[in-house]
């Protein structure tokens, strides 16, 4: 037999190394990681980080998980502001998207362009807390976890392109047939835009779960903080406590405190459920994304 049938398989099983390979660079960080969050903290800053821990240490999940009611609330507080924000911002979008496509509506360069000049400039961060504390009452409420990332610019655009790709005659024919645009919108736009609506829902929930910044702004309750401001916490009382040893009694000052390892445990606590989340996502997200970047 000729072995020409085996040489036209090298190209094909080249493609593949180079998957495992890829796959593996993006596997391996994770893996270590995991191992840090179970190392002694002394041994990593002596030996430095593994992929397997050279001594099994729960200290960092104890100190982490110290005050279980406590996360436990944070975790119910991020879950609700990023099924909730994401719900209704994607809604919100879909909709100021739906008509931006739309070529026979009246405003659509002035809302393009107001939607574009978004992205350029904003009004600046003291205004901003001003408009949300003072004037929107906002303050110390779940709403001001939700309604600043209501409606983000890229998003509505990255919409607007997909749905331009729907045919227009089928929109014509069911206003021929007497349906109301908001028949048209919910029942034949949404479900025919499904990719792209998935692809921002899957990006406007990472950004509601790993959302520190308007919680240290403006949260003052402990009720209401959410999860990643809390590991935040967390992270900075362990920095100073390092930091200022020199202040800690004579008993303390040998006991060394759970830095890296505490930092890895709180990663893994914080990236776990969208991990669980993106394989929901995974078959939507690449056609989204792709047909959605194409300019229309």
């Amino acid at each position: 037999m000729s072995d020409k049938p085996w040489q036209s398989r090298i190209p094909q099983l080249l493609i593949h190394l180079v998957f495992v390979l890829f796959s593996l660079a993006c596997i391996l960080p994770l893996i270590s990681v995991l191992s840090v969050s179970f190392s002694n903290e002394v041994d990593i800053l002596k030996n430095g980080y593994s992929l397997w821990p050279r001594k099994f240490d729960l200290t960092a999940y104890t100190y982490v998980l110290y005050r279980p009611i406590q996360l436990l609330s944070a975790f119910k507080i991020s879950i609700i502001v990023s099924v909730a924000g994401t719900a209704c911002a994607v809604l919100f979008m879909a909709g100021i998207a739906y008509a931006l496509s739309r070529h026979d509506y009246k405003f659509k360069n002035s809302l393009s362009f107001y939607v574009f000049f978004t992205m350029l400039f904003n009004g600046g961060l003291v205004p901003t807390y001003i408009l949300i504390s003072n004037y929107l009452h906002l303050k110390n409420t779940i709403w001001v976890l939700i309604l600043p990332y209501l409606a983000v610019p890229w998003f509505i655009l990255l919409l607007r392109s997909f749905m331009q790709k729907i045919p227009y005659h089928i929109i014509e024919s069911c206003m021929i047939d007497g349906a109301s645009e908001f028949r048209i919108f919910f029942q034949i736009v949404l479900p025919l835009a499904k990719p792209g609506l998935a692809t921002v829902a899957l990006f406007t929930m990472l950004q509601y779960w790993n959302d520190w910044w308007l919680s240290l702004l403006y949260i003052e309750d402990e009720h209401l903080v959410p999860l990643q401001y809390m590991l935040y916490r967390m992270m900075n009382n362990i920095s100073f406590l390092t930091s200022s040893t020199n202040m800690m009694p004579a008993s303390m000052k040998n006991v060394v405190l759970p830095s890296e390892s505490a930092r890895m445990a709180m990663a893994i606590l914080a990236a776990g459920p969208m991990l669980a989340v993106f394989p929901f996502f995974q078959k939507y997200f690449v056609r989204g994304l792709t047909v959605g970047a194409v300019k229309g």
